[in-house]
């Protein structure tokens, strides 16, 4: 799992540096278009994948970290973010949101920060893995982390 980090993925390793974080970013062999191939990759459990979904929250970007072994409920998102629709943002407004392409979403390295929603199951693993800002890369970490470097709201999201 060692070879050169893609443009975004740098742009990650760099905030992950900035913000006292401990992972490195690591590219993975193949895609790993769910957490169920991610976490085979990984050699973890599935809840151990923590999923960078981006919603459209009236308008604004909203990232859910939510453990791969859960779907968001995406009413009791709008009523925990105080918002009026929370709907699955577009190709667009993710890369808009974030600099980064959907399947590769790291919770760090945007453009501008991003309002964040951390699922509090991921708290049940000792390793949490992050998307890495591109679809091929990842990052370790923990729960307690997650929170501190996205300056997140531990909840739960369904």
């Amino acid at each position: 799992m060692s070879q050169k980090l893609p443009p975004n993925a740098v742009v990650v390793q760099s905030a992950l540096r900035e913000l006292g974080a401990v992972g490195e970013v690591v590219v993975l062999p193949e895609k790993a278009p769910t957490a169920a191939t991610a976490a085979a990759q990984l050699g973890c459990e599935v809840g151990a994948i923590a999923n960078s979904l981006i919603f459209d929250a009236d308008g604004e970007p909203l990232l859910v970290l939510t453990s791969g072994a859960h779907r968001v409920d995406t009413a009791l998102i709008a009523r925990t973010a105080g918002a009026a629709k929370v709907r699955r943002a577009t190709p667009e407004f993710v890369r808009a949101a974030t600099g980064q392409p959907i399947g590769g979403v790291a919770p760090v390295g945007h453009p501008a920060p991003v309002r964040t929603l951390v699922d509090n199951w991921l708290g049940k693993h000792e390793v949490v893995w992050a998307a890495g800002g591109h679809p091929l890369t990842v990052f370790p970490t923990t729960f307690e982390e997650l929170v501190r470097i996205t300056g997140g709201l531990a909840v739960d999201v369904e």
